[in-house]
């Protein structure tokens, strides 16, 4: 799914810039980056470890600042915005899929999917039945009232991807999605997060090492030492 052309990119970002202090060593997270990314746009990014790929999420998803450069979501500069802007904005516009999951272990699988909507004031029936409808549609609707440590680590994922897509929010971003997973189970996990991601038009970056989704991602980064060595798009996706 394309944005219109009129429609301003869901992330763009100039000369984004940000070092970190390691004792007496400067660490390059990511160096002069710039990068568009449209509304509905699946992109992947590759790199080696410590190349930059979780620094580039991390900023993209608000929950680290640049030390220099620009970065708007949805045209909203945000160095425009307030603390508490950027936080409403993080928590309405963005969804996040990590490799340890990070489902709160003493609430259930419609409790875990529920929560970023009863944060944002969403009225207890309304919340019960967004989350069940969306963790039927990861295949889990059967799993309602199982707390995680009574779920496979596919389907543990399987309701991150539903918390992260239960406010319906212009992009998710996904961290090493698949790393705490064999290879069947990634893969069907990916193939369930594409389907849900095209479904809803959402825009989705995917950091991860597996060379395999890589090979067919849609549009592929490649960051070296913290710089965007290349940006190519899968012939098919053209």
């Amino acid at each position: 799914m394309s944005a219109a052309a009129s429609e301003p990119p869901v992330f763009a970002a100039h000369a984004l810039t940000r070092r970190y202090r390691l004792g007496d060593e400067e660490i390059v997270g990511l160096s002069g980056l710039d990068l568009e990314i449209a509304a509905g746009e699946a992109v992947f990014v590759a790199g080696p470890s410590g190349s930059g790929k979780s620094t580039l999420l991390h900023l993209l998803g608000l929950l680290d600042q640049p030390d220099s450069g620009a970065l708007a979501i949805e045209g909203r500069d945000l160095a425009d915005l307030s603390e508490r802007e950027r936080t409403l904005l993080r928590r309405r516009r963005l969804g996040f899929v990590f490799q340890a999951f990070h489902l709160v272990p003493v609430l259930s699988a419609l409790e875990n999917v529920e929560y970023p909507l009863a944060i944002d004031g969403v009225a207890k029936r309304e919340r019960r039945e967004r989350a069940a409808a969306m963790l039927t549609a990861v295949g889990l609707g059967h799993r309602l009232r199982h707390r995680p440590d009574r779920l496979s680590g596919g389907e543990r994922q399987r309701v991150a991807i539903a918390r992260a897509l239960v406010h319906r929010p212009a992009a998710v971003l996904a961290d090493e999605p698949t790393g705490n997973l064999d290879s069947e189970t990634a893969s069907t996990i990916l193939a369930l997060l594409f389907e849900l991601q095209r479904a809803q038009g959402t825009t989705l970056v995917v950091a991860t090492h597996d060379a395999a989704l890589l090979a067919a991602a849609p549009r592929r980064l490649t960051l070296r030492d913290g710089r965007l060595v290349d940006d190519a798009r899968h012939p098919e996706a053209a």
